[in-house]
């Protein structure tokens, strides 16, 4: 398999995976930096993927310390590892927040099942839940109390870190895309 090859099915296995939960990249790790520029990750749910534009999608809400990170700093890290087919991507780029109100936040809002629509009500991710609490029904707000805090983030890769894990002869291969999400340049390198 040649490099362009493995680009694309690479891209192939992330837009299979935002509408497959049961593939191994559906869930990815989402790495920005905080305000004292100590590295956070956590697992986010890939909704879309797209090839020819190198982009993914994901949800969160916008009271999220993901979200304040970002707006300081949009630069990004995106790391999934496929268990199935001993493939890790680690790509790079750059998020843009869309809020809600944004049309893109509404045309996602609308294709969201209810059940997680309600994951955007009650309190703040973070903030302090007493153990009682867990369990119990959100705050009687509805679905529609949790527009208000959704937020869509839309990343767009300017390079991906294509890493195989094989019995022998590991093999990573490194990727750049330009602004319109072309192939610019790949190489194979050490693992």
């Amino acid at each position: 398999m040649n490099l362009a090859d493995i680009d694309a099915s690479a891209w192939a296995e992330l837009e299979m995976a935002a509408g497959n939960p049961l593939s191994g990249f559906r869930y990815v790790n989402l790495c920005t930096v905080d305000a004292e520029a100590r590295a956070q990750a956590r697992m986010v749910v890939l909704r879309s993927a797209d090839r020819t534009t190198r982009s993914l999608e994901f949800h969160t809400d916008t009271r999220s310390q993901k979200w304040l990170e970002l707006s300081a700093n949009p630069e990004v890290t995106v790391l999934g590892f496929c268990p199935q087919a001993r493939l890790q991507l680690r790509l790079q780029g750059r998020v843009e927040r869309h809020g809600p109100g944004s049309e893109h936040a509404d045309a996602a809002w609308q294709n969201l099942p209810s059940r997680t629509r309600m994951t955007y009500v009650g309190g703040p991710p973070g903030d302090e839940r007493g153990f009682e609490a867990i369990g119990e029904l959100p705050e009687p707000l509805g679905e529609v109390g949790g527009k208000p805090r959704f937020g869509v983030l839309s990343f767009r890769a300017r390079t991906m870190d294509w890493f195989e894990l094989r019995q022998q002869d590991n093999r990573r291969a490194l990727f750049v895309y330009d602004e319109t999400g072309a192939l610019s340049s790949c190489r194979w390198i050490d693992p």
